[in-house]
């Protein structure tokens, strides 16, 4: 007993020194991870002043981002930040520095950031593709979209024949105008969409249909709904969205379509046969089928609804976009359209239907297709990227859970990648033996991890479509209307303003 009162005051005593000194290395241990944050932050990219509450988010032009981020891309560099409420931002711009982050770091830049706006759209945990964190989920559903989409016909001559048929639609919808001017948008739009609708759901042709036209008007409104300042505030402060009436107002069309999906979903599924495979839709449902027991799994009617979602507002707004750019610059340059009508007859003729093959010698044809897209600018921001861990890009220190926006309008004009960067000239496209020439600068799919996966249809559809309209007809301004501006206005993609055309019969 004597022995313990001893030993007792020692032990004491070493555990006061003990505790001194595991307080002293754990201050020790904070300050140099302080130390070291402070260091890594003194190499975060600069950006205009913040304010209070709003951060930066008005000095940003929100119905045009791109053009402010041009602006203080010159004051501030190629990579600089911004603040959206208590938000980080990055803006990436440059072909250099844009590659870096998302293909040589891709994991680096593969998150999405987390939209509170969804949650209120009854979205809950899903996101289908597009917007989906990246992870096991996203990969799985990104393996299985991939997948089936090759199943489906993309990359096939099965796909080849489907936009064979549908163009052929599309020329007979065009010469019932009979020369008269008209508005190309929702013929091209009905066309692509089409395309999609038979991907998905099968072997279909839903002009006349109420539930497709319906569908298609909601993409169009629900595209609108995702841009402007208000947009952008409640994606920063989602306590705003408590408000009464304000989902209605700013996400009304985004909340029917989503409910149109889910009664299509439904729909389709009461025909469902799991020996008979007619789209994606019946893919997807066997998937769900088959892993019904597993709580881990990403498949459910409701990240299916999600995923038509991703498939119809991606795959056809793009392409119409990029379609009705096309017919815009054809009557704006005549001189172009008749080169590619030149070479369409001499490498196709004036009455077969133009294959995917015959792009190998048509340079000039696949010049110009390029160059639209180029200055077209379709998606000139693309979709927010996050980071998915602390990383850096030319030495700039970029934190984990900063929202990334990779400034795709800055790559694809590039004063230092392109002769013209600001004017429509094909020959961007063509080395010196007039043959087609690949460019490194050209981004409008994105690139790395987050790359639109329906590439391979677009680019079906944009020489199909195009080839076989440039066949049939030469597009005019119509006597007294106005030369049409080759401006356009941004609502996640960048879209002409509505213009008439003449097609005329060749």
């Amino acid at each position: 007993m004597d022995l313990h009162l001893q030993l007792f005051p020692a032990a004491m005593a070493a555990w006061k020194q003990f505790s001194v000194l595991g307080i002293f290395l754990m201050c020790f241990l904070l300050l140099c991870d302080f130390m070291k944050r402070r260091r890594s932050w003194n190499r975060y990219p600069p950006g205009p002043a913040s304010f209070p509450f709003i951060g930066t988010m008005l000095q940003i032009d929100h119905n045009n981002p791109h053009l402010s981020f041009t602006q203080l891309c010159k004051k501030y560099g190629n990579i600089f930040s911004l603040q959206n409420c208590w938000n980080n931002v990055v803006v990436l711009n440059g072909f250099k520095v844009i590659k870096e982050a998302l293909v040589d770091k891709s994991e680096d830049f593969a998150d999405r950031p987390f939209f509170a706006v969804y949650t209120q759209l009854e979205y809950r945990k899903n996101h289908g593709l597009i917007l989906a964190k990246y992870g096991p989920s996203w990969k799985e559903q990104k393996r299985f979209i991939l997948s089936a989409l090759k199943d489906f016909g993309v990359g096939k001559k099965t796909l080849e024949d489907l936009v064979t048929e549908e163009a052929e639609h599309l020329c007979s919808s065009f010469s019932s105008k009979e020369g008269r001017p008209f508005d190309p948008h929702h013929l091209l739009n009905n066309a692509v969409s089409n395309i999609i609708c038979s991907i998905t759901f099968g072997k279909c042709s839903l002009y006349k249909e109420q539930n497709f036209q319906t569908l298609l008007n909601l993409l169009e409104e629900s595209k609108k709904e995702e841009s402007g300042f208000l947009t952008q505030l409640l994606h920063a402060i989602p306590a705003l969205l408590f408000i009464p009436g304000i989902m209605q107002k700013a996400f009304r069309h985004q909340k029917e379509l989503f409910g149109l999906l889910c009664d299509l979903v439904k729909m389709h599924k009461e025909t469902w046969l799991p020996s008979c495979k007619r789209g994606i839709v019946d893919a997807y449902l066997e998937e769900v089928e088959k892993r019904k027991n597993d709580e881990n799994s990403s498949f459910s009617e409701e990240n299916l609804t999600l995923i038509i979602g991703d498939l119809f507002a991606a795959g056809t707004e793009t392409t119409t976009s990029t379609l009705r750019w096309g017919l815009l610059y054809m009557v704006l340059h005549s001189n172009v359209q008749s080169k590619v009508q030149e070479e369409i007859d001499k490498v196709i003729g004036k009455n077969r239907p133009p294959k995917m093959e015959d792009q190998a010698k048509m340079p000039y044809t696949r010049a110009v297709i390029h160059e639209i897209q180029r200055v077209g600018d379709i998606v000139p921001l693309g979709l927010p990227h996050m980071t998915y861990r602390d990383t850096e890009v030319q030495g700039f220190f970029i934190p984990k859970g900063t929202t990334i926006v990779p400034n795709l309008s800055s790559v694809l004009k590039d004063e230092a990648m392109w002769e013209k960067p600001h004017h429509f000239h094909p020959e961007h496209f063509l080395d010196d033996k007039g043959q087609f020439a690949k460019q490194t600068g050209f981004m409008p799919f994105s690139a790395g991890r987050r790359a639109c996966p329906g590439e391979q249809l677009a680019r079906t559809e944009l020489f199909l479509f195009f080839s076989r309209l440039l066949q049939h007809f030469t597009f005019r301004i119509p006597e007294n209307h106005p030369r049409p501006s080759n401006d356009g206005y941004f609502a996640l993609t960048r879209t002409p303003y509505t213009y008439q055309i003449q097609a005329l019969l060749r």
